[in-house]
């Protein structure tokens, strides 16, 4: 029997679940990550596929993928046009995903598939979202857990959205959530907390995150950063409310130092004549800036990355999915991407 009769037989119904792993440059730990993929595949209760997207690797993972899919007909794989991010990739696969769970995890073998039996148990109890939780983060410096654990807490203060604390990316989502995930067209994702904002019944799976032993980290420092300072802008206008109030402190303390200079002055205390005027002025007028920049940033801010309204990604590829079925019907029924016809 040729693999395209085998794949079409297992399309006949649409999958129970659905596992999207976005890959970027995990040359070396792929080999490992299809064997456990295709171990938790068969443990699962029901019809299952594997979408990968690969987000513009620049190593041999899309033509190791592309190998891969010929011969199994429950792996899929996307190939985006560039490297687009990681949330980006995530919603690719998301939106490609025909199960009644989709299960998200990392390709680094650092979110173990092994714990996607407990999020689908959990799920089955009714819960439309459970993430993984870390309870333990092996391999990791003092200062990485330090300053993680900050950003959920200072995430959690800022925001008026219940993200739980010590979870990434790494969790199950029903198909409720799934659809209305999908119809969140925003520009700047931050999808764990699109999924924390949406309600819903919610749990947790607590799990020890193991170190990484096969290739390297994708999120340095400064990608950390850009991260968590994403997900707070997405979430909270707080940081823009602070310029407000920065702008008036600023402005009052100048007002306040001009009442002294002047009494100073009339008092002869020797202050250096023109200096105080200067140092007033210029104060003031920095304080009344930010202030009216905080004003229009809160419109602004909103705006910005909506009016555009480019694609979200540009697929360059596909492999392992029905072109009259599935592919077809993701092209015509959503207009948060684009595919680049290739030949």
């Amino acid at each position: 029997m040729s693999i395209q009769s085998i794949r079409a037989k297992r399309r006949v119904a649409s999958p129970r679940y659905s596992l999207v792993i976005p890959i970027y440059n995990e040359e070396e730990v792929l080999p490992k990550l299809v064997e456990r993929i295709r171990t938790l595949l068969c443990q699962l209760d029901g019809e299952s596929e594997a979408i990968f997207v690969d987000d513009g690797s620049h190593d041999k993972s899309a033509e190791l993928l592309r190998n891969m899919v010929a011969v199994e007909p429950r792996f899929r794989l996307i190939e985006l046009s560039r490297n687009f991010g990681h949330q980006i990739a995530i919603t690719a696969g998301m939106n490609a995903a025909t199960g009644d769970a989709v299960i998200v995890m990392d390709a680094d073998l650092q979110d173990p598939p092994e714990v996607v039996l407990d999020l689908v148990a959990k799920w089955k109890e009714g819960f439309e979202i459970v993430y993984a939780r870390r309870v333990k983060r092996e391999g990791e410096s003092l200062f990485k857990r330090i300053t993680a654990s900050l950003f959920y807490r200072l995430l959690e203060r800022m925001t008026s959205v219940d993200i739980p604390r010590d979870v990434g990316d790494f969790r199950l989502v029903g198909r409720k959530a799934l659809e209305t995930f999908k119809q969140m067209p925003e520009q700047d994702r931050f999808v764990r907390g699109m999924f924390g904002w949406m309600g819903f019944n919610q749990a947790t799976v607590p799990f020890e995150r193991p170190a990484r032993t096969i290739g390297q980290t994708k999120y340095p420092f400064w990608k950390m950063m850009h991260l968590a300072v994403h997900g707070i802008v997405s979430f909270s206008e707080t940081p823009l409310r602070l310029a407000l109030w920065g702008g008036l402190v600023i402005s009052g303390l100048a007002m306040s130092y001009g009442v002294y200079a002047m009494l100073a002055w009339i008092f002869e205390s020797g202050v250096i004549a023109g200096w105080t005027s200067t140092v007033v002025i210029v104060s003031f007028l920095c304080g009344v800036n930010l202030f009216m920049t905080g004003v229009v940033g809160l419109y602004v801010g909103g705006i910005h990355a909506e009016v555009k309204r480019r694609p979200l990604y540009v697929i360059e590829r596909r492999s392992g999915f029905d072109e009259k079925g599935h592919a077809r019907a993701s092209v015509e029924g959503s207009s948060e991407y684009q595919v680049r016809k290739v030949g």
